[in-house]
């Protein structure tokens, strides 16, 4: 599959595959290498793939305005929470108000269930983290939690505003997602953005 994604893309553009921990790591891409440590690519370089791979988790894409600095980011509920958006915003070094991100396929609200620690952690950081959990199982205390309003809010705090996306559920799309939660064993879809060459 990793090469019919580099047949499809053509030989102008090189992926640069992450190894992916559910950290805040970000590779600074200045040419195609070896499999890095990572949750997030950037680069300014055009030609290079900044990939990442998820099945549930939320892949976030970003570029400035110009078209001449690129990100991808996998933020799981950990990385989210540990701060993978903010560490690529800051290794992207634009203003807030110049970025466009766009939120792939993940979990959807009514499918993520979390305990309440998970609820806790984000609540903690930022209280209007609130407004994106709803109770699921009081006896349990299991939540269903919103990843892509996790998100929209971390970003919005960052002081981006230009947020697409969020439209899709990788646990109740069967046919055209792969989820983790779901089956257990599964493939991954890649999210790749460039700079066309």
């Amino acid at each position: 599959n990793r090469e019919l994604l580099q047949t499809a893309l053509g030989p102008a553009v090189r992926c640069q595959w992450l190894h992916q921990v559910h950290g805040i790591q970000v590779a600074r891409l200045k040419q195609q290498g070896p499999v890095l440590e990572a949750d997030a690519a950037m680069t300014a370089r055009s030609g290079i793939g900044c990939l990442v791979m998820t099945a549930d988790c939320l892949p976030v894409l970003f570029c400035n305005r110009q078209g001449t600095r690129v990100a991808a980011a996998h933020a799981g509920w950990r990385g989210l929470a540990d701060g993978v958006l903010e560490a690529t915003l800051a290794a992207l070094n634009v203003p807030a108000n110049e970025l466009l991100c766009w939120l792939g396929p993940a979990i959807g609200p009514q499918a993520f269930e979390v305990g309440s620690e998970v609820r806790q952690q984000f609540c903690q950081q930022h209280p209007e983290a609130e407004q994106a959990f709803v109770s699921h199982d009081p006896i349990r205390g299991s939540w269903l939690a919103d990843i892509y309003q996790l998100a929209r809010l971390r970003l919005q705090r960052a002081g981006v505003t230009a947020i697409y996306g969020a439209q899709a559920c990788t646990y109740t799309d069967r046919e055209r997602f792969f989820s983790y939660r779901r089956e257990g064993q599964t493939g991954r879809m890649a999210s790749v953005i460039w700079i066309k060459p």
